[in-house]
């Protein structure tokens, strides 16, 4: 049988303008204007900054001379991307430094909102997994940490010889997009931030957090909001049982009360259900206990629903072994924070373009073919049919998180 040859169409514009595109055109330099950081521009435009930050995720660049020598080398079709131009080492290290990172963000959220309004299906998603049988919205929150080259930034100090950066998510479950971001250092308890996460959860809607988030205040707060959460509970946790539990006929159920805490010395919830259960993780089955403030629910949902907080790590696992998030263009967290930000904006890009051509395969590999084509003048969407778009094979994938993108397929 004759093998197939891929041969996509050509096109006016390069990979990387048609990429681009999906930014709103005026809206970095709107951003730009509000943020202050057009006072600090002059010959390097903020335009052309962030086109130089999307390259840098795109291609996976390793440092300053790696990123800067290659778009000097490609100033010609980097100058057909709305007029961008390429920086130079000290130019872009210097915007890294002095340029507000508040763009940046404001920027990745603008985007997202501009992509949901042409296509209202993306960030609305849809249910998936275990928690398909839930019609509100729910939110996983968690954090991870990004470790740092050098040792010596007072401001990311971690352990004893050792800096590092933390990002803070509350991730939509229905579409794998980020709700609400906060990136800072890895010094502080995740619980210190369990409040702004969840600040924008409203009455009806389910989040899911590890026991790194409990903060009981926090949990009485969400409990008179309506807002219904699922979590694991510490293992000193001191309570009273106020009543057991129908016993449920899963036998993988063991444990399934309401309690109350004993002497509690801080605000917390009045009543909690506690549900113990046998869950399988790496083909083992261990014992795990979740907390909710949900009575009606069945023990089996609650296990199911906290099952669904996995989603969040293989969205970490994605952005940061896929996307730049190793190896930092600058150490100051000025810098980390424009990195992270641009990661995040590079990722919702490619989610976008997985939704709209309908793309059956892995992330890794959306990413790749997008690499190797950056600056050659073909058409995107053929491109991506060329590829087994509509029929892409899941035989050769080694994991399950590889076989999809949560969410849409």
């Amino acid at each position: 049988m004759k093998k197939k040859t891929i041969n996509p169409t050509r096109s006016q514009f390069n990979i990387l303008r048609q990429i681009c595109n999906f930014i709103p055109p005026r809206e970095v330099s709107k951003i730009a204007r509000a943020t202050g950081v057009e006072d600090k521009a002059r010959t390097f435009k903020p335009w052309s900054h962030v086109v130089s930050l999307v390259y840098a995720q795109l291609t996976h660049s390793i440092g300053l001379n790696d990123l800067c020598d290659s778009l000097q080398l490609h100033s010609g079709p980097l100058s057909s991307v709305r007029g961008a131009t390429a920086p130079s080492r000290n130019g872009l290290s210097n915007a890294n430094r002095e340029r507000s990172a508040a763009m940046a963000e404001q920027l990745f959220w603008r985007v997202k909102e501009h992509l949901g309004q042409q296509s209202p299906g993306f960030v609305a998603g849809r249910p998936q997994g275990a928690a398909f049988r839930f019609k509100m919205p729910i939110h996983v929150v968690d954090s991870t940490v990004m470790e740092l080259v050098a040792d010596c930034m007072d401001w990311a100090k971690h352990w004893r010889r050792k800096a590092a950066a933390k990002t803070h998510m509350r991730l939509n479950l229905q579409s794998l997009l980020p709700n609400f971001v906060i990136i800072d250092t890895a010094g502080e308890h995740d619980n210190k931030r369990a409040w702004e996460l969840c600040a924008g959860v409203k009455s009806g809607e389910i989040i899911l957090f590890d026991k790194g988030y409990v903060d009981f205040g926090h949990l009485r707060d969400l409990d008179e909001r309506g807002a219904f959460w699922v979590t694991r509970a510490k293992d000193n946790m001191a309570y009273e049982v106020v009543q057991p539990m129908p016993q449920s006929k899963d036998q993988k159920i063991l444990e399934d009360e309401v309690i109350r805490l004993s002497n509690p010395h801080k605000p917390a919830p009045e009543l909690m259900r506690r549900v113990v259960a046998l869950v399988e993780i790496d083909g083992e089955e261990r014992e795990m206990v979740f907390l909710t403030n949900n009575l009606e629910w069945s023990p089996r949902s609650v296990a199911d629903l906290y099952r669904c907080r996995w989603q969040i790590e293989v969205f970490f696992k994605q952005i940061k072994q896929t996307l730049q998030l190793a190896d930092f263009l600058g150490h100051n967290a000025n810098a980390v924070r424009w990195q992270v930000w641009m990661a995040l904006l590079v990722y919702v890009l490619l989610r976008y373009l997985s939704y709209v051509s309908q793309w059956a395969h892995s992330f890794t590999r959306l990413f790749t073919i997008l690499r190797a084509v950056l600056w050659a003048n073909l058409d995107l969407w053929p491109l991506l049919a060329c590829y087994g778009t509509a029929k892409g094979s899941f035989r050769n994938l080694a994991r399950p998180e590889q076989a999809y993108f949560p969410g849409f397929l």
